[in-house]
């Protein structure tokens, strides 16, 4: 009954800045943390970023400095703002949560989203 939209994905050009979007949607929730993860071609699902129910965040060496993870919890929405993208950045990003449903019961479950494509290029 939960689902992990995700939005924001696209091409730009090397320099250029994206805004991901992640909504936890169908019921009511406690997000206990919330992560982007990618994926390029031939590579390992990577850890990108993380932000705690508590908000504390920790990122990738990788993207340090650049990118920026954030949270609405009235929206159950965690956000990823790219910033200064580098051709290497592109990938499938991958929304996660763990969270609680609320109109199912009190345990905690792992959601991920279905991707969105970042492509960095000229």
């Amino acid at each position: 009954q939960v689902q992990l939209v995700e939005s924001g994905g696209g091409l730009v050009q090397p320099g250029g800045s994206l805004r991901l979007s992640c909504a936890a949607s169908g019921s009511i929730l406690t997000i206990y943390s919330m992560a982007w993860y990618r994926q390029a071609p031939g590579k390992q699902r990577e850890l990108v970023a993380i932000i705690t129910g508590g908000g504390s965040t920790n990122y990738a060496d990788s993207v340090k400095g650049r990118f920026t993870i954030s949270r609405d919890n009235a929206k159950n929405t965690v956000y990823l703002q790219m910033n200064s993208l580098k051709p290497e950045d592109t990938a499938v990003y991958y929304c996660n949560a763990d969270l609680v449903n609320h109109r199912v019961g009190p345990a905690s479950y792992n959601y991920w989203g279905q991707g969105t494509q970042v492509t960095v290029s000229s």
